[in-house]
């Protein structure tokens, strides 16, 4: 659980959480049409900061937002004016872009900007000692235009953790329509095979996380599409995103697993 800051920002200025507002008839509160990053902060600073930049820019381009009025600079310069007003040594940033146009179901035109900006920190949350994984009941649809975009239509990703915790479980492995494992409702999958690492390929509608792109360019990573049974019977199991950094799971369904030392453990400041 993370403890949100006091200040905020919004639209490029600093405000109180309680100012926060999104308009109730724009796309982003309609239908979720919005994107978001959360990114590590250590030391003070933004950790893969240029990594979150282009996947928001590629994600609001399969969107088709507007991000004219936020360029990099102004959401880069608006970040670190948080951090310092927070006093954020090692915490957490959201960065949230939200649709804010009229949509041709309900044409009501907001005032003000095509696109509206919230930023926000948190302390880091404490690491779980044992995380176990379920297996989850709901499908993922690598065909689906959100396939691999991080957006603020999460619900899925909601209701399938939910269902894990409700049997006793911590976070779930989701599965795509053909069987192929996906990733974790909120983080990224590695596995170790005879010494060997292992992740699921873009291709099977798992996000392009920061933090397994950081992975995979410091440690040698195989993609693959894999059935359930690949997974269960791994040696060690990974959850990987920027909230965690990298935690190897105590438990995989009725699976325990000891822990074990291993360099992917000793990539991310926060892992260390």
């Amino acid at each position: 659980m993370y403890t949100m800051h006091r200040q905020s920002i919004q639209d490029l200025r600093l405000i109180e959480p309680e100012e926060c507002e999104i308009d109730a008839l724009s796309a982003a509160a309609l239908y979720g049409r919005g994107v978001f990053t959360t990114i590590a902060i250590y030391a003070g600073q933004p950790f893969l900061w240029e990594k979150h930049w282009r996947r928001l820019c590629a994600n609001s381009l399969k969107l088709r937002m507007d991000l004219v009025e936020y360029p990099e600079s102004a959401i880069r310069k608006s970040l670190s004016k948080l951090i310092l007003a927070n006093k954020v040594e090692n915490g957490r940033a959201r960065i949230t872009l939200f649709d804010n146009s009229p949509t041709p179901l309900w044409p009501y035109r907001p005032g003000g900007a095509r696109t509206r900006l919230l930023i926000t920190t948190a302390e880091i949350g404490p690491r779980p000692q044992r995380l176990r994984l379920a297996v989850s009941p709901f499908a993922a649809n690598s065909l689906s235009p959100l396939s691999g975009v991080k957006s603020c239509n999460y619900l899925e990703e909601i209701l399938a953790i939910e269902e894990a915790k409700s049997r006793g479980f911590d976070e779930c492995i989701v599965l795509n329509e053909r069987s192929f494992v996906t990733s974790a409702c909120m983080a990224n999958v590695f596995w170790l095979e005879k010494e060997k690492l292992f992740t699921p390929g873009l291709g099977t509608g798992c996000l392009a996380g920061t933090t397994r792109e950081w992975v995979m360019e410091s440690l040698k990573c195989e993609e693959v599409d894999v059935k359930i049974g690949r997974i269960a019977d791994a040696d060690a199991i990974f959850l990987s995103s920027a909230g965690l950094g990298v935690i190897q799971i105590s438990g995989f369904e009725e699976r325990s697993f000891e822990p074990i030392d291993h360099e992917i453990m000793r990539l991310i400041p926060a892992a260390v």
